[in-house]
């Protein structure tokens, strides 16, 4: 039965560590889902005022997704990628592909929350009905009141705080209004939804690797990512504990820590800068022995098809 555990365990590890972005990007989405709707029900207060109403409503759609793109775009190792390749070699090993590549990473990942959170906005509809409500052609009512109402009074419909005589069309005003604002954000999913298959479909057409290929290099990177982290980890525990010991003549380390850098034996202590420029930046085309590993990979794929 633990046996059974076992496996069943690494089967589960291995099922979400593959698809590992598609995954992520759920969470993130639901998270902002979650937010989104907490956000409504407890900070969202529209404050029916001409002028105010807009503003109000644009900035709950735009603003927490424009704020959520930028925290996106730098939690991604990518964009620092590009910043240092462009700083070091000043974006000459970066090749119209490889830049293509790298944008649709980096805004791919980067737009899953804002455009949740703008979906979600415009499908639950309170933020626009804030930011229209006062721009509404009350002759598009029904048997509306004969008295033509300003905008400041078609700006406190959201809130329910209209004179006597128009009370009545309150629900009539946010049902239009969440018409329109349902249709806008299921008209932006089918138009995400089409890029996102289309970009798709211009990645794999534009790729000289065929599906195998792609699936050996997407595996080259992560286990590449993998192993330099574990080994970078081990070789700066190794240099804190050479200046450690230096300074105060022993270092304490536990037994699995003693025998991992007893098992570093010809550890570089100094790396050069030029190995470091060798091994950052644009990962598509990083170099190995003056090739890019994108050149030796074609190569290696003509030689197996």
């Amino acid at each position: 039965m633990s046996a059974f555990l076992s496996e069943y365990i690494k089967f589960i590890a291995i099922y979400f560590k593959s698809k590992d972005v598609v995954f992520f990007n759920g969470l993130i989405g639901l998270g902002t889902v979650v937010g989104q709707t907490a956000y409504n029900i407890l900070a969202f207060h529209c404050p029916c005022s001409p002028k105010k109403n807009y503003l109000y409503g644009l900035a709950a759609i735009g603003l927490p997704a424009l704020a959520f793109f930028v925290i996106g775009v730098m939690l991604n190792q990518n964009t620092w990628d590009v910043v240092s390749e462009c700083r070091t070699r000043r974006c000459r090993k970066l090749s119209l592909t490889a830049a293509f590549a790298l944008l649709g990473s980096v805004v791919g990942r980067a737009v899953v929350a804002p455009v949740t959170w703008i979906v979600i906005s415009l499908l639950r509809g309170e933020a626009y009905v804030c930011a229209f409500s006062e721009f509404m052609n009350p002759s598009s009512l029904d048997n509306f009141f004969s008295t033509t109402p300003g905008p400041e009074i078609m700006a406190q419909f959201p809130c329910k705080d209209v004179p006597a005589p128009f009370i009545n069309y309150s629900v009539e005003v946010e049902r239009k209004l969440k018409y329109e604002s349902q249709l806008l954000g299921w008209l932006l999913v089918g138009i995400i939804s089409l890029g996102v298959f289309l970009l798709l479909c211009l990645k794999n057409c534009c790729s000289p690797l065929g599906y195998h290929q792609e699936a050996y290099w997407s595996q080259y990177c992560s286990s590449e990512q993998a192993l330099f982290q574990r080994t970078a980890e081990v070789h700066a525990k190794y240099r804190a504990a050479e200046n450690v010991k230096s300074f105060f003549g022993f270092v304490a380390l536990d037994n699995q820590e003693k025998q991992i850098l007893e098992d570093c034996k010809g550890i570089k202590n100094v790396i050069p800068r030029l190995e470091w420029n060798r091994i950052t930046g644009v990962y598509m085309y990083r170099e190995i022995d003056n090739t890019p590993i994108y050149s030796r990979l074609n190569k290696w794929a003509m030689h197996t098809t």
